[in-house]
């Protein structure tokens, strides 16, 4: 096998981690919002607003993804899992390869030489992948970084062992049980160009995030003005005393002297009171756009539009959401068996053949959940199916198409 080497993948790695670092931004409400310029005041333009619209993104996606078990199970792949906090791993997997477009799991062994898992980021770790399974060649990962970001523990995978180091020193080196390399990708939304996946955080998500940051910002300044409108005042002394513009603003009782030509010609008047409708508006129609990108509704990011709605209605106006889930729940399930047979090669000292593996599948808990309100109309429908097919609804049949 013709390997590319380490310091290839170390560059590799530090050309993405930059955009993994931005995405975690936007996904903690830490990014930097650009600034026109035109509207801010100078002392106000490096004030920053949030909105956790992108947050919002990747979790209405990630808490519908709950993985439930493997269906032939032949290997043991549950008991595994179980072991290694099934649902934490998992979650945390699913969770980072929407932010990441791809996390990783890695795979070592125990005191007990039982396998261990463990979630590496893709902002720590990469490879070479073999399209049709979707394992790696070799890969790359940095185990420990210290508080400035400097790599203090990393290990190279490969299909023959996996190196170890620290501070850039080999350290160890342990042969290879498994078949592949042990650093295994959970990939979202993989193509034949992009073949470690899409961010759920898109360069859209990123765009309409950050123009509706620029109208909060914007909405927020007006919003002084909007509380006090500006007034004027003509025909006053010049040489009476200036009140102070907050005692002006606030005061109940105000004086003014004539002006030089002994006649009271004093005016006040009121410049007319900004509105904030067009800043809701502007801001909702960046809610729209971004709630099309990602699926959602304007009621999931903060504009209720009707009642609360019965099943179905969520269940049709998520339609796109629940097709993401359902794609993503494919090529997520892919990763989770990939890293469980490994895991079992791991376990059992022996070298699996993948193909042994082609009966055990992935089963995922329903996207959408049915609620009480639609038992009846379940009912009904089993007992059509079984009428048209007798011992075609069992209990997993029903668990995996309902959550029932």
């Amino acid at each position: 096998m013709n390997y590319k080497g380490i310091p290839y993948l170390q560059q590799k790695l530090m050309m993405k981690r930059l955009r993994t670092q931005l995405r975690y931004a936007y996904y903690d409400m830490k990014n930097i919002t650009f600034d026109f310029g035109i509207s801010s005041p100078p002392e106000l333009r490096m004030w920053n607003s949030v909105v956790g619209w992108c947050a919002k993104g990747v979790d209405s996606l990630a808490d519908r993804l709950s993985f439930r078990r493997f269906k032939d199970d032949v290997f043991g792949l549950d008991e595994i899992y179980d072991m290694n906090n099934r649902d934490i791993l998992i979650d945390s997997a699913i969770k980072g390869a929407l932010i990441n477009s791809c996390d990783f799991i890695y795979i070592s062994e125990d005191e007990t030489g039982f396998p261990r898992l463990q979630v590496i980021d893709g902002g720590n770790a990469t490879g070479i992948i073999e399209p049709t399974t979707n394992l790696l060649n070799e890969g790359y990962a940095v185990l420990e970084r210290d508080e400035f970001g400097n790599v203090l523990k990393e290990a190279y995978f490969t299909y023959e062992y996996t190196a170890y180091y620290e501070n850039g020193k080999l350290i160890d080196t342990r042969t290879n049980k498994a078949s592949y390399p042990l650093l295994v990708p959970i990939i979202f939304k993989p193509d034949s160009k992009r073949e470690f996946g899409h961010s759920r955080i898109s360069r859209a998500c990123m765009s309409y995030t950050g123009s509706a940051l620029r109208t909060i910002k914007r909405s927020e300044i007006s919003a002084e003005f909007y509380s006090f409108p500006q007034k004027w005042v003509t025909g006053a002394d010049p040489s009476a005393e200036i009140m102070d513009k907050w005692m002006a603003a606030m005061s109940s009782m105000l004086k003014f002297t004539v002006n030089q030509d002994g006649q009271d010609h004093v005016k006040i008047g009121q410049f007319t009171q900004q509105s904030m409708a067009p800043h809701i508006e502007q801001l909702k129609m960046f809610a729209s756009l971004f709630a099309g990108e990602t699926g959602l509704t304007l009621d999931d990011l903060g504009f209720p539009q009707s009642n609360p709605s019965s099943y179905e209605a969520i269940k049709a106006s998520h339609e796109n959401l629940r097709l993401t889930a359902k794609k993503a729940q494919t090529t997520f399930g892919v990763g989770l068996k990939n890293a469980g047979y490994l895991a079992a090669c791991i376990r059992d000292n022996v070298k699996y053949s993948r193909s042994q593996l082609y009966r055990t599948k992935p089963v995922w808990m329903p996207a959408f959940p049915a609620d009480v309100s639609m038992l009846g109309s379940i009912g009904d429908a089993i007992g059509k199916i079984e009428t048209a097919i007798p011992g075609y609804i069992d209990q997993d049949k029903l668990y995996e198409l309902t959550g029932i």
